[in-house]
């Protein structure tokens, strides 16, 4: 068939994908969009899971839009919810827990259990709110390159320097102290009540196959504090029109730009000749000619799956196999004929925001020791939420979504174990039990489930073994380190092939970041490549006329 021709050719059409496909058409370029699924949107949209009952499970946290990146796509103004509660714990007796973002609220609730604790809440939550502001500066710009050498080169790398010593000396010491710590250890320093200490940590094991007490998790807390609202320990805060709002607008955006949008489209190969791509081959057959590509997909399934290995040397396709990205998330949706019932006082703003089954921080570290064995714990991490409180019309009227997020079912079972439907009735039934142990008549109410594990995710989002992130967040997969070391810039050892996926910097959970800059990349690459054509025609053009004048003074 023959192919049509493009400037860029974008592979995915999550929110990366959707954001860079839209800058780049603002700049004037002729961009292809092409998306595997039927419809557009990645992990952000919401699908029917019984008849009339909607859900977005893999976007519970909605993620942070940068103003700068909104702007740079043209994407217009997406409203959040008044979302007062992101984050309650379940505690003895069937009672709740409730964590405001207000945090004078958030303590006179704390102080029913702890008095030591609620008194430090306020200076904890600011002191978070602080070092997840440094890391907002950091997430909007390319990743520092420590190899630089001329002064344009070292800009960035000493901007991040001086935003860094703008923190003063306290907090710089805290920031330092805090991203290589475990979150066991950084919640034990601050309180002694268990369940609030659970509750605060399991942020930093959250879609991460690590436990507690593992190193590291004391940034990916922070990491996914970034663009939260001052006061929060967990979560962003949901749109307002749905949980595809953000969708909507981007894919407006990208259309109104000039983006071709495909549909059903599969990628089988990227093409490459002379050390440059060539274009895209489809599963149907189609091929697109496109100067470059730019990958939103996982930067491993891009570079091992769809590239000829001829073209990648040895040492760096062995760095791409080793990025870590286990999964360790599932998802039980529950379609309600009414609204759960705790004892006790529950205010329904409490289950619009995450509402934590876990009360200490032993359960989430022999969950995280299953899973590390491929064993799905007796007592896994639960995280409820009731969308439908939030957004009626995921529901028929008078019903209500259920989506509880599942910690630690790992993709790989042990001794070869496979995800059969049993095993994930067995899931199922055990999430279940856990809720009914904490709302009476549970059960009662269910009027359909569905149990998706990480080999669900797998096909039907096009995720690697069900991973949400493209690669764990590790200390030593961040920043100029993400996807692999010296490949933070976004581009790769192949001429016009470039990655802007969750795999990259920033990472996750920064809605159209990872797309944005990487967006910014190719249009400042090619704007280097006229600038030397230029140049060069201009030293050609020049020697003619300087011929044609020796030619006349003769």
């Amino acid at each position: 068939m023959t192919a049509e021709r493009f400037d860029v050719a974008v592979i995915g059409a999550g929110a990366n994908g959707l954001v860079a496909s839209a800058a780049l058409g603002r700049a004037g370029l002729k961009v292809v969009l092409l998306e595997r699924g039927d419809t557009v949107g990645g992990q952000g949209r919401a699908v029917e899971f019984a008849p009339g009952f909607r859900a977005a499970p893999l976007g519970i946290d909605p993620g942070w839009l940068p103003e700068r990146v909104a702007r740079g796509a043209g994407i217009e103004p997406v409203d959040r919810a008044a979302a007062d509660v992101p984050l309650s714990v379940m505690v003895d007796g069937g009672k709740i827990l409730m964590l405001s973002r207000h945090p004078k609220r958030a303590s006179e609730a704390i102080r029913a259990y702890s008095a030591a604790d609620a008194a430090k809440w306020a200076a904890f939550t600011a002191l978070l709110r602080t070092m997840a502001g440094f890391l907002e500066g950091l997430y909007q710009r390319p990743a520092p390159d420590v190899d630089a050498r001329s002064p344009s080169e070292l800009r960035p790398l000493l901007g991040a320097a001086w935003k860094f010593r703008a923190l003063g000396r306290a907090n710089m010491i805290e920031f330092l102290h805090t991203m290589p710590l475990s979150v066991w250890e950084l919640t034990d320093d601050w309180f002694e009540f268990a369940p609030l200490k659970a509750a605060v940590a399991a942020g930093g094991i959250q879609d991460y196959q690590q436990g507690p007490r593992s190193g590291g998790t004391g940034f990916v807390l922070l990491h996914h504090l970034v663009g939260a609202p001052g006061g929060a320990v967990r979560g962003r805060v949901p749109w307002r029109a749905g949980p595809d709002a953000f969708v909507e607008a981007a894919e407006k955006a990208a259309r109104r730009s000039g983006v071709t949008v495909r549909t059903g489209a599969r990628v089988s190969r990227i093409g490459v000749g002379d050390d440059a791509v060539q274009g895209v081959t489809l599963e149907s057959g189609d091929e697109i000619d496109a100067g470059a590509i730019l990958s939103t997909a996982d930067p491993a399934r891009t570079l091992l799956d769809w590239v000829d290995p001829v073209w990648l040397d040895p040492e760096f396709l062995l760095a791409v196999r080793n990025i870590r990205r286990r999964a360790c998330t599932a998802f039980v949706l529950y379609a309600l004929d009414r609204i759960l019932d705790f004892p006790g006082p529950a205010p329904s703003n409490a289950l619009a925001g995450l509402v934590s089954l876990t009360a200490d921080l032993e359960s989430l570290e022999r969950a995280a020791d299953c899973a590390k064995y491929g064993r799905v714990a007796e007592k896994p991490h639960i995280e409820l939420t009731v969308p439908t409180i939030t957004w009626p019309h995921l529901a028929p009227g008078g019903k209500h979504v259920l989506v509880a997020r599942v910690q630690y079912a790992p993709y790989h079972l042990r001794e070869g174990d496979a995800w059969d439907s049993a095993r994930r009735d067995a899931l199922a039934d055990r999430v279940t039990a856990a809720i009914g142990r904490v709302a009476s008549g549970f059960e009662s109410r269910i009027l359909h489930r569905v149990a998706w594990t990480p080999g669900d995710l797998s096909v039907r989002f096009g995720l690697h073994e069900g991973s949400l992130t493209q690669g764990e967040l590790g200390l030593d997969q961040i920043l100029f380190m993400r996807p692999v070391a010296g490949r933070g810039d976004h581009t790769t050892p192949i001429a016009g092939l470039y990655l802007g996926g969750s795999g990259t910097h920033p990472g996750p959970g920064i809605l159209g970041g990872p797309g944005w800059l990487a967006a910014r990349r190719i249009l400042a690459d090619r704007g280097r490549a006229n600038r030397s054509r230029g140049r060069a025609k201009g030293s050609g053009g020049g020697a003619k006329r300087n011929g044609g004048r020796t030619k006349r003074s003769r």
